[in-house]
């Protein structure tokens, strides 16, 4: 039997038939408060992922199996050129150094070649859980990389 499909909402986007470059996306944060855009140089972590339990039945013939148990959340790592006081910045430092948390819903976007949104996806309930900075070096002529790692709630895909 098939899985069911959901059916494209109306003024979705035709289907792209050639693969996806990744270098074209953006991210936004929204709260209540209102949402910004922030440009990052990249985007790892999202990831759908099912925890399971495994399950042994059986009398004198054991065997196992697993069921699916929970939606697993793993981390968003979100790496950019370090900049100074940004509503990113702000945000960060509020969770880290005064423990003023203000979970925001983060949607990460890739783009098509005119900058429109091909696919979509949502982290619900994003806080910063660390913050590190890149090294620094004075025999090298590099910008500064900032990484941010932010835990969620769950995540969902939009067409």
């Amino acid at each position: 039997m098939l899985p069911h499909r959901r059916k494209a909402p109306v003024g979705a986007m035709a289907e792209v038939d050639y693969p996806v470059p990744g270098f074209r996306f953006n991210v936004t944060f929204s709260g209540s408060s209102g949402s910004f855009d922030m440009g990052f140089m990249e985007v790892s972590g999202l990831e759908m992922k099912l925890e399971t339990e495994t399950v042994v039945e059986g009398g004198e013939y054991v065997y196992a199996y697993q069921l699916p148990k929970r939606l697993a959340a793993p981390s968003l790592t979100l790496k950019r050129g370090l900049t100074v006081d940004s509503n990113l910045e702000l945000w960060v430092r509020d969770a880290l150094e005064d423990f003023t948390f203000e979970p925001l819903l983060v949607t990460v976007s890739l783009l098509n070649e005119d900058g429109n949104p091909l696919m979509s996806w949502q982290a619900y309930q994003a806080w910063p859980k660390s913050w590190s900075l890149g090294s620094l070096n004075a025999r090298e002529d590099q910008i500064v990389i900032e990484t941010l790692t932010l835990a969620y709630a769950h995540l969902r895909r939009l067409p």
